[in-house]
């Protein structure tokens, strides 16, 4: 673990490798789970607000889940998430042809209609951040369905921190991430 700002990092997120690789795990990570995708206070307001955009991009049952649950639920540790259809997928999961997930939420936001990507958790992912008073704790999240992602990560050479720098800079900003590359580069 290092210190950057007001963040702990694990080193994980510099020595571990990962690349998603949809085409292995089908987007597994929006279905497989116990909850939902985790939502700041701030991205339920969003979720509200761009919800009339992001329907038509949704499936019939993810629609049913959210008009019935709303477009986030608090869990029983009253912790914020995406509500799920049946207990399953996130209600905002599309799926393409071949089966693949994707999002909603996302595929709105590249079409144009709205100006927010996705819930930062699932930007993130693999990257966990855990909220403390003082400081935030920035950890690598290792879940046996995205072997594939660290094989292919290890064959590619990516490290985690590469693979999620547009989300680790919309998180923390760009100066937090120069100071994140250059911890790395004394690292090798």
């Amino acid at each position: 673990m290092f210190q950057l700002g007001k963040t702990i990092v694990s080193e994980d997120i510099i020595e571990k490798e990962f690349v998603c690789n949809l085409s292995a795990c089908k987007g597994a990570c929006c279905i497989e789970g116990e909850a939902g995708a985790p939502v700041t206070k701030d991205e339920v307001t969003i979720l509200k607000n761009i919800y009339s955009k992001v329907k038509p991009f949704l499936r019939e049952e993810g629609i049913q889940a959210i008009e019935k649950q709303g477009t986030h639920i608090t869990s029983d540790l009253d912790e914020l998430e995406t509500p799920l259809v049946n207990g399953k997928e996130c209600a905002y999961v599309t799926f393409s042809e071949n089966g693949t997930a994707g999002c909603g939420i996302e595929d709105a936001y590249n079409a144009g209609e709205i100006d927010f990507r996705k819930p930062i958790s699932c930007h993130l992912y693999p990257v966990r951040i855990q909220e403390y008073s003082e400081f935030a704790a920035v950890n690598y999240h290792k879940w046996p369905i995205c072997d594939d992602a660290c094989s292919l990560g290890k064959e590619l050479q990516v490290p985690v921190y590469k693979f999620v720098k547009d989300a680790l800079i919309r998180r923390f900003g760009e100066d937090w991430y120069l100071g994140l590359e250059k911890v790395a580069q004394q690292h090798e």
